[in-house]
């Protein structure tokens, strides 16, 4: 199971759970006994970590991480850090969660409920350069996620890394006055933004921008098999 490698490999674990950080700390020391890991239990922790340091291999990012919604924090990590390679690790195991996972772009899919030497050997194709789904799960995801979905997910995963947080303030239902204020911006960048953002959704207003957010959040919105037996949050 271990691999050979010229150089240290880095992982930064992104998990709420202090349980489940350990269960991944176990898996990637299983693949990688030299690696260096670090660990994050929010999206802005891990920001601030990635930053902060270079030379990630790797981010092993759970879903269902407090404050974020649906595939935020994913999105997130690929425009804002688009040379780290992203696996989402997760308790939400319908298919079309996990093809909508990769349409974002992330390197692959590994479920919570994976045994160890799987989650290693899951690890350890990635950083190999595949991307990891089991088998059990792809071509249902492929076949259930929908055009329409799929669609609107290129055309999210379009947007620059501004524009998404001026999405996430529309969604909140910020005013144009207060997106400004919040970004320290005028309003007529704000504007700008929010055209710009319609243009590449593909929709008329900011109600249907919300709508088709809305929808493709209800996709990933399922409640996540928990490994540890537990309700998870």
């Amino acid at each position: 199971m271990t691999a050979d490698a010229d150089a240290m490999t880095k992982f930064l674990i992104i998990d709420d759970h202090p349980l489940f950080r350990e269960a991944l700390h176990s898996a990637v020391t299983l693949a990688y006994p030299d690696a260096e890991t670090l660990d994050a239990a929010s999206l802005p922790e891990a920001c601030d970590i990635l930053a902060d340091e270079s030379g990630f291999d790797l981010a092993l990012l759970d879903l269902n991480i407090p404050g974020v919604r649906g595939m935020d924090g994913l999105l997130h990590l690929r425009t804002h850090f688009p040379r780290l390679p992203v696996v989402v690790v997760s308790g939400h195991e319908d298919p079309r969660v996990v093809s909508q996972v990769i349409a974002y772009g992330a390197a692959g899919f590994i479920p919570k409920s994976s045994k160890k030497a799987a989650l290693a050997d899951a690890i350890q194709k990635v950083i190999n350069g595949a991307v990891f789904v089991p088998e059990n799960l792809a071509a249902a995801g492929e076949a259930q996620l929908g055009a329409h979905a799929r669609a609107m997910i290129d055309r999210v995963s379009s947007l620059t890394p501004q524009q998404l947080k001026v999405l996430g303030m529309i969604r909140d239902g910020l005013l144009n006055k207060q997106i400004a204020y919040e970004l320290q911006v005028g309003e007529t960048t704000v504007k700008a933004h929010v055209s710009e953002i319609l243009r590449k959704l593909g929709v008329h207003s900011r109600t249907q921008a919300v709508i088709e957010m809305s929808r493709l959040d209800q996709i990933s919105d399922l409640d996540p098999a928990d490994p540890f037996g537990n309700a998870v949050g």
